[in-house]
């Protein structure tokens, strides 16, 4: 056996099971995802072992090099002078996987718990900003790298980001309005190092790009309007998990497309007619008179409620954010456009001023 002992189960899903398990060669802990036997999740688990070999072979040590320049400011000694050293990607590594009674079996390293888990151990309230940028620098580093070598996670959400530490520092909330001073305290990551996990949904660009793809919460409007989808289809993602981030819940909770779309457009602003003009199949009930078929096309009173009590997106993170407010709101809005040729690819995002701070 690969692990001399199982120390307990971490995960758990449709796919399988994550065991926590101890490798006696490398002598340390490691996350093995064992696979469901039925070929679909075998296939998926194949692709995942694929891209991330790919992360490998292209990101050599699974190590960065990054250069910071100019702090003379910090250090009056020279004019100017340029540090280097190396950060982890931010994608999970792959240690060795196998076939076991058909099986698969793939080794990771072992990580700390996901994004959604640290929100909800937060009583979902909001991180704060400055982690907020953290976090997403290193998501954005993945999907660039990823984009560069023609690929798409397509699957981007809390649970998907794993933080590298299981340890968390409480500090006050000074938001709260709890007056117990037991529960007036936040509980949060104590460090912003993160890996992205979880690739048997990736998909390569030259592929036949229709299908449906991303969980609910974190899907961009032109897979719902089934327009088809590339790389700005984790851009969105990325801005719906920003905006968890900033606020401590889900940006769009909904279970219908109609519902999903007209959250959308409540929080954004109107879909562009030339997108809605496009449609065809299914996607074509969703619209009438050249708009969104709403509130006329509402499944029940309580979906029009829970549509109409949404803010738009710059009164949402103003409510929750209390710095760099204009430069999280003008990223969000350029990772939340509606048309995908209109959204700001990876590496726009991280020139962006709000990474710059």
């Amino acid at each position: 056996m690969f692990a001399d002992e199982i120390n307990c189960k971490i995960g758990e899903g449709t796919f399988g099971q994550v065991l926590e398990c101890w490798d006696r060669q490398r002598k340390e802990m490691v996350a093995i995802k064992i696979v469901r036997g039925l070929e679909k999740y075998r296939e998926a688990a194949m692709i995942e072992i694929e891209v991330l070999q790919q992360l490998g072979k292209h990101d050599k040590g699974g190590y960065r090099l990054v250069i910071l320049a100019s702090f003379w400011h910090l250090f009056n000694i020279f004019d100017s002078i340029v540090f280097k050293w190396a950060i982890p990607c931010s994608y999970v590594q792959l240690r060795d996987w196998f076939d076991y009674r058909n099986h698969i079996c793939i080794v990771f390293e072992n990580l700390g718990p996901s994004l959604y888990d640290s929100l909800q151990e937060n009583k979902c309230r909001s991180f704060p900003i400055d982690l907020v940028r953290k976090i997403g620098r290193q998501i954005l580093e993945c999907i660039a790298f990823m984009h560069d070598l023609s690929m798409i996670h397509t699957d981007l959400k809390p649970e998907n980001i794993l933080l590298v530490s299981p340890e968390y520092v409480k500090v006050p909330d000074f938001k709260s309005s709890c007056r117990s001073p037991s529960t007036d305290f936040k509980m949060l990551p104590k460090s912003s190092a993160i890996k992205v996990i979880d690739f048997g949904s990736t998909a390569y660009e030259k592929e036949d790009l229709n299908y449906i793809v991303s969980t609910r919460h974190y899907r961009a409007p032109e897979v719902i309007l089934g327009l088809g989808w590339s790389y700005p289809c984790d851009i969105w993602s990325l801005g719906c998990i920003l905006v968890e981030l900033c606020t401590g819940k889900a940006l769009f909770q909904t279970h219908e497309n109609l519902e999903h779309l007209a959250m959308m457009e409540m929080v954004l602003g109107t879909i562009p007619q030339h997108m809605l003009k496009k449609l065809d199949g299914h996607a074509e009930k969703y619209v009438r008179n050249g708009r969104l078929s709403w509130p006329e096309g509402a499944s029940s009173k309580e979906s029009i409620e829970a549509v109409m009590k949404l803010p738009l997106l710059q009164n949402l993170i103003m409510q929750h954010v209390d710095h760099s407010t204009g430069d999280v709101i003008n990223l969000l809005q350029g990772l939340l456009r509606f048309d995908p040729s209109e959204r700001l690819t990876a590496k726009e995002a991280l020139r962006h001023s709000f990474f710059r701070e």
